[in-house]
């Protein structure tokens, strides 16, 4: 069966986002994404420059000590350190943990969750130095 009546269809602008507090903060928390972007290209010309050779490897040291690609970098931190922060906040709603029948705490399980961040950071600078 046909009907002669339009679907409806939302006006979708281009600043949906902006109208609602929630909105703005999930596209915020989406556009971390970029300075991420880019730190990984940087990571991988330094890897490239490594397999290139020392004066390529100096070439990259020498980019990676600008200005301009430390602030890109510290952003990039900054970006994933809130996205990390979102989704352990997230997780607690999502997958809640029972220890013998009993919800275990947001505060401790999201906890549990960054000194594993901590504990994984120290043992992979351990190795690295």
């Amino acid at each position: 069966m046909t009907t002669k009546r339009k679907p409806y269809t939302h006006e979708m602008t281009r600043t949906w986002w902006m109208k609602k507090p929630f909105y703005r903060f999930y596209m915020v928390r989406e556009m971390t994404v970029l300075p991420l972007i880019l730190f990984t290209i940087f990571l991988t010309f330094g890897l490239g420059a490594l397999v290139k050779g020392p004066a390529s490897w100096q070439n990259w040291l020498d980019f990676m000590s600008n200005p301009i690609v430390i602030l890109i970098n510290i952003i990039a931190l900054l970006g994933s350190l809130f996205h990390a922060y979102t989704f352990f906040d997230m997780m607690t709603s999502v997958m809640p943990l029972k220890i013998k029948g009993k919800k275990l705490d947001n505060r401790l399980y999201t906890g549990a969750m960054w000194i594993a961040v901590i504990v994984i950071t120290v043992i992979c600078l351990a190795i690295a130095c």
